[in-house]
């Protein structure tokens, strides 16, 4: 896995001055009620943001400031019972022998070089740590718990047979962190939940269902006559398909509706009736999207010339077969954009000279498209040698080559990303209100997030920038233990809302944040 430099991007990273108190209510002096409620056996289903992953690894104290874990604190107050979570055996987390699954980043301080190899100085950046241990199966047959949230789960993942088989990990049928505490190879997430006959849960799924479309650059599904049309859906007999996990499509929402759906039902025929569902936030409201600008290349004057003229040729390629121009002007300065590939356009690369080739479907970017933040450790690096380009260097990425495709959520791609989203949203609203659950619209606490202003607790001001904002960790994806204390906060309002009862607010100052070296 790339690093993530941050010599330039920290930098550029401030907090601003003014902030605005985004909590109103003082946890102290509070009489604690459970309301309509019933909190003796609470039990919470998701994916990562719901097991308390960070740092792009689930790790143990990470699993000790899940959001559920808070929560489940505060409903202790007003007689709550405990709350089990299956914790990983170390603090680095992975899985030994699992490709893909490392340990968690870290903040290091790591040589800078320049084209010839040499160290130029230090520059900060989040390293990622092996594996640390192979994969514990701590479940099986009796053995429950009450965080059920699975690290990588889309929405119907939770009702797949054999996804916690230990037998289906070569053929991608089934998810590592479910196998650790399946109660059997034949059982579902779903099933393990029911079986603990919960009297209240939390339900925050399907951000996978578009996340990992979005983390790749935008894979799969295909738009034709202005709709999108979803490839991972439900096999030939109807059924959700198992086999798509670490597929990288966006799944239909009426699959998401379903999925569910079917969860809220099978926790009902149990007696669960109550609980709270939140809906999912755009990905453009988090740093993995947010941080590294369009427009990132410096230029000198003799620079910006040379690849104008190659620039201006490619452009009068375009016009000589009546598409429009797709490379800008550069000029000498910090602020140009980078060069990407855009597999929307149109192929070109047959009416072009041999070593024009690669710029068939490139184009610059504009502000309308999202660089991924693996993007910042590639881009301006010459890809022949890993390393900063030397003075004569004619190929450097992002510059004169295209940055790879999943480096780039284009326009085109995250307009669709968009559009799953809100479908999503909408179905989750509709079915919050139909089941009568309480409902957290996380999508707005994560643009409020994202906004300058913020939000503060006691004077403290959170963020969705990276590494400096407060609330996001290291991968740019998942909070911090501050970040987790922000969404276990939305999570209390709307349980108090809705049953009436007056659960406490968290202090998010009291959480872990970045670790620096």
């Amino acid at each position: 896995m790339k690093k993530i430099f941050l010599s330039s991007i920290a930098a550029s990273l401030l907090f601003a001055v003014s902030c605005q108190n985004d909590f109103e209510n003082s946890t102290e002096d509070v009489v604690v009620t459970a309301g309509d409620a019933n909190f003796s056996h609470y039990v919470a289903l998701g994916n990562s943001l719901t097991s308390g992953y960070r740092d792009g690894a689930l790790y143990s104290s990470g699993q000790s400031e899940s959001y559920p874990s808070m929560l489940a604190g505060q409903m202790k107050l007003a007689g709550g019972g405990e709350f089990s979570q299956p914790m990983m055996p170390n603090d680095v987390g992975g899985f030994i022998g699992i490709p893909g699954f490392g340990g968690r980043y870290n903040l290091q301080l790591v040589d800078k070089k320049d084209y010839t190899g040499a160290v130029i100085g230090k520059s900060l950046s989040p390293v990622q740590a092996p594996a640390a241990a192979n994969l514990d199966v701590i479940g099986g047959a009796g053995k429950y718990f009450s965080n059920m949230g699975v690290p990588g789960a889309k929405s119907f993942h939770l009702i797949t047979p054999g996804y916690g088989n230990a037998a289906n990990l070569p053929i991608a049928a089934a998810n590592p962190y479910f196998v650790r505490f399946a109660t059997s190879a034949s059982t579902t997430v779903l099933a393990d939940a029911m079986a603990q006959s919960p009297t209240f849960f939390s339900l925050w799924i399907g951000a996978n269902d578009v996340l990992s479309y979005s983390t790749n650059g935008g894979t799969n599904s295909q738009t034709t006559g202005g709709v999108t049309t979803y490839t991972q859906a439900t096999d030939q007999n109807g059924n959700t398909n198992p086999a798509t996990y670490r597929s990288n499509d966006i799944s239909d929402p009426n699959v998401v509706a379903g999925s569910i759906k079917a969860v809220l039902d099978g926790l009902k025929s149990k007696g669960a009736t109550k609980g709270v569902i939140a809906n999912i936030p755009y990905v453009t409201s988090i740093p993995y999207f947010t941080t590294v600008p369009y427009n990132p290349v410096p230029l000198a004057a003799a620079s910006a010339t040379a690849l104008n003229t190659n620039f201006a040729t490619l452009n009068g390629a375009l016009a000589n077969v009546g598409l429009p121009k797709r490379f800008a002007t550069l000029t000498a300065s910090a602020n140009n954009p980078v060069l990407i590939v855009d597999k929307s356009l149109t192929d070109i690369s047959a009416f072009l000279p041999p070593q024009f080739a690669i710029y068939g479907q490139a184009r610059h970017a504009t502000a309308e498209d999202l660089i991924l933040l693996p993007a910042s450790s590639v881009i301006g690096i010459d890809p022949t040698t890993g390393l900063p380009p030397s003075p004569t260097s004619q190929t450097i990425l992002g510059v004169s080559i295209p940055l790879a495709d999943q480096l780039v959520l284009t326009k085109t791609e995250a307009a669709k990303v968009k559009t799953a989203t809100d479908a999503y949203n909408l179905q989750i609203a509709n079915i919050a209100t139909a089941y009568g659950l309480a409902f957290v619209n996380a999508n707005a606490k994560m643009i409020e997030l994202n906004s300058t202003s913020g939000i503060q607790w006691d004077g403290v001001k959170y963020t969705a920038k990276f590494v400096t904002g407060g609330a996001f960790s290291l991968d740019g994806v998942h909070p911090l233990g501050r970040g987790y204390a922000i969404i276990a906060n939305e999570f209390l309002k709307a349980i108090n809302s809705k049953y009436r009862s007056n659960l406490p607010m968290v202090n998010p100052n009291s959480y872990s944040g970045v670790k620096f070296p």
